[in-house]
């Protein structure tokens, strides 16, 4: 009979191969005891990258940052008890923002299940409605089928990428003991399952309700956050020249910079929405939205003032309209709409409504007070991805960023917006394309301290905004209240220079632009993992 500890390798490496089959390329592993057969099958399986996190939360946000960067399914493996625990914030974020991950869970078998065994705990079900599925494996069984492990992988990865991209959780009970007698030869893949998701098209019907909707009338198309489809950005040029009505790009779409036309872009509008009396007698009649809902307030209440027809175009199962407008949805492919739309022809807005918008953008003065991100944006390479923090980091760089030709990624965790793990999930970025600058703030990046232990060897620079605690309730109605400084507010006393030195990063600190623009180039000239501090009032 096969011992127990050469079944549970066999099991994961059958397991593993499958789901490498199925297209999975990149898994991160925490060590742990009760996950031995599964970190062993991966380490040894060919065509898998596995790095090694020792802390399960960056772990989790690292995969978030490859599974954010590649749009492929990330393995992520921890041991039984309180581990898998420290993976909710990430989970949570990968599905509010759709970013497929495999969360795989080492387990005790049923028999220490409720029973006080040590490092023990009810695992199933632990990510509730934050997963897409949750798959509870019962311990290796010595006849087990390997055409059924190798199809549950397939069936696995298809749930994390199709058709709401997101988590999906396995629970892996194994018996002691869990390290195999002898020499188990690696298991080769076996052949892949042909799949293809299907291409998602807008309906005649409802393109042709839409066109006659905005036909002739003013509007403004608004872009957010959403996955990067090929054409999408030349497509929506083309559709606003024809409609002659202003694209409103928030920087994580991704309209921004690159080489297609952006001459109807609109970038200040925070600045020049503050203006009432121009926005109320602006008002938009339509409103064509494309990825995530607006970051900042202004915005959020400009789109919400088109009640007469308020077009959604989300090609994924999800329910996006926070101001509760949405008059059109469009379950169908950016792209194919901008496309469906130009060949519908509506009729242009009226004459001289997106001339007022340039006007607008033409006449807002130089931005000042957010220096930095002029720097950052003049000197970084072209292609270059950037990671923007959350709180006061996405809303000025929403606002101050400007537009070019020069093509830049930027990505973010917006889909629940926390502060924690943005260096992990940065560097797992990295990871993949090779190089980083993510731009965070003070809190932020004391909030992930651990993550600088995966930036070894990678070509990174973290810059740090230290403007002494939560600089964003500056701006809200908390910052009026007599406990403002200590419970909001929070300075704190961190020694970001001795942090870097802990993890291996070289360190500048710069206390104005200029300063800043200095350390900047050289951190970009010398390479590897890099902080820079910038001190602002």
């Amino acid at each position: 009979m096969i011992d127990t500890g050469t079944l549970n390798l066999l099991w994961s490496q059958t397991l593993v191969t499958g789901l490498v089959a199925a297209g999975a390329t990149h898994a991160i592993i925490s060590p742990g005891s009760r996950s031995t057969p599964l970190a062993l099958a991966m380490l040894r399986q060919t065509g898998l990258e596995c790095t090694v996190a020792v802390d399960e939360r960056c772990a989790a946000f690292f995969a978030l940052g490859i599974a954010k960067a590649s749009r492929q399914p990330v393995l992520v493996l921890a041991t039984s008890g309180t581990a898998l625990a420290n993976w909710l914030p990430a989970v949570i974020e990968a599905s509010q923002a759709g970013v497929p991950l495999i969360l795989i869970s080492a387990d005790r078998p049923p028999e220490l299940q409720g029973c006080g065994a040590n490092q023990t705990i009810n695992q199933v079900g632990l990510f509730g409605s934050h997963v897409r599925a949750c798959h509870d494996l019962g311990t290796p069984e010595a006849a087990f089928d390997p055409d059924y492990l190798h199809r549950l992988a397939a069936r696995i990865y298809e749930q994390t990428v199709w058709p709401y991209p997101g988590p999906v959780h396995v629970n892996q009970p194994f018996r002691e003991p869990l390290v195999p007698s002898g020499d188990i030869p690696a298991i080769q893949p076996p052949g892949s399952i042909r799949w293809a998701p299907p291409a998602l098209h807008p309906a005649p019907e409802v393109i042709a309700e839409l066109s006659a909707a905005i036909a002739g009338r003013p509007g403004i198309i608004v872009c957010g956050e959403q996955p990067p489809e090929s054409g999408f950005a030349d497509a929506l040029a083309a559709l606003a020249e024809h409609l002659d009505c202003p694209i409103l790009a928030e920087p994580l779409s991704n309209m921004r910079f690159g080489p297609h036309d952006r001459t109807r872009l609109c970038v200040r509008y925070n600045r020049w929405l503050a203006d009432r009396p121009f926005a109320a007698s602006h008002h938009p009649q339509w409103v064509l939205r494309f990825g995530a809902f607006p970051v900042t307030r202004h915005l959020q209440d400009y789109v919400a003032s088109a009640t007469a027809t308020h077009a959604l175009v989300e090609p994924w199962p999800r329910w996006t309209d926070p101001t509760h407008r949405l008059t059109h949805l469009l379950r169908a492919a950016p792209l194919a709409v901008c496309q469906a739309l130009l060949a519908a022809a509506p009729a242009p807005t009226p004459a001289g409504w997106r001339a007022a918008f340039a006007d607008r953008e033409q006449t807002v003065p130089a931005a000042i007070d957010a220096g930095h991100i002029a720097v950052l944006i003049d000197e970084v390479a072209a292609d270059t991805p950037l990671f923007i923090g959350n709180s006061l980091a996405i809303r000025q760089l929403d606002s101050y960023s400007g537009h070019g030709g020069k093509t830049l990624h930027f990505h973010g965790n917006r889909g629940a917006s926390g502060i924690d793990g943005n260096i992990s999930t940065a560097l797992g970025i990295a990871a993949v394309h090779g190089r980083i600058v993510a731009l965070l703030g003070d809190l932020t990046t004391q909030h992930d301290l651990g993550g600088l232990a995966l930036a070894a060897g990678r070509d990174a620079i973290i810059v740090t905004v230290n403007n002494g605690g939560g600089g964003i309730f500056d701006l809200l109605p908390q910052a009026a209240l007599p406990e403002f400084e200590p419970g909001w507010r929070t300075p704190q006393q961190i020694s970001f220079e001795h942090a870097a030195l802990t993890f291996g990063l070289g360190y500048a600190r710069a206390d104005d632009n200029d300063a800043f623009r200095t350390a900047l180039r050289h951190a970009i000239a010398d390479g590897g993992p890099q902080l820079i501090e910038l001190l602002v009032p």
